[in-house]
């Protein structure tokens, strides 16, 4: 490969660099080449890479690498930012279904804002000090009273690493209740090994975790995250969280080559 082309998108200050892969010109064995497409300083910078490919039933099909270099799970405001990119680029409308690494999503389009579903969830286990559970990506979730000033790259790498998540790792979400239908949340992400300014499995975790503990009884919940704010709306029946909407801007960056 001579010359890349890619867009960026951000979805609240999670950036990410976009490749329309229709052509599959691009090398997804090159770990080392995503890599440095996600470093800031020798490459383009964002938190993660996205090629938007052709699926035989679908609209596109979402393939996600972290900025490690390593395919990763799902990823809810890049899922939102490849929605755009497909809007832009004159794959969909206003609507659309794709396949990512967890299955099939729908997305919606009104503006700059871009409703993504996310799987249900049917399980969510709560311990001692956290709750776990998975929306897509695997997420720690816990309460930190002093979330604006405590050292998130120490506690949340001491928890990704540690037991029981080890090697494989996970996610850790770290929350402060402001209301009954509104949460202060920061995010330690797998993967970019730090903190990015949102996290939209993360956040669709928080939701439903605040939910499952009764920390709330709305079923559309406001998520202040560094980069703004989120919405993550779903429906409650029978210990099945269904219908879950990740709600939030998905913006254009800049294109270019390299």
């Amino acid at each position: 490969m001579k010359e890349l082309q890619f867009y960026k998108y951000q979805g609240t200050g999670n950036d990410f660099i976009l490749v329309d892969n229709r052509n599959l010109h691009f090398d997804k064995s090159d770990t080392a080449f995503v890599k440095h497409l996600c470093d800031r300083r020798f490459g383009i910078g964002a938190d993660g890479l996205i090629l938007l490919e052709n699926h035989s039933d679908l609209d596109f099909r979402m393939v996600y690498y972290n900025s490690d270099g390593n395919e990763s799970s799902m990823c809810g405001n890049g899922g939102r930012c490849i929605v755009a990119f497909a809007h832009n680029i004159g794959v969909i409308s206003d609507h659309a279904v794709f396949e990512a690494i967890d299955g099939v999503h729908q997305a919606k389009i009104a503006g700059q804002v871009i409703r993504l579903q996310m799987q249900d969830v049917r399980h969510v286990q709560e311990f001692n000090d956290h709750v776990f559970l998975n929306t897509g990506s695997p997420h720690h979730v816990q309460f930190e009273s002093a979330i604006d000033e405590f050292d998130i790259q120490t506690k949340g790498s001491s928890i990704r690493y540690g037991e029981p998540y080890n090697a494989e790792g996970c996610n850790v979400n770290f929350v402060k209740k402001i209301k009954d239908d509104k949460f202060r949340v920061r995010t330690y992400e797998r993967g970019v090994e730090g903190e990015t300014l949102s996290c939209g499995t993360g956040v669709t975790a928080v939701a439903i975790a605040m939910h499952f503990l009764k920390e709330t009884t709305k079923t559309s919940v406001e998520l202040q995250v560094q980069g703004g704010k989120l919405t993550v709306a779903f429906d409650y029946e029978n210990g099945v969280y269904s219908n879950v909407w990740l709600i939030g801007p998905a913006t254009f960056v800049f294109k270019g080559t390299i």
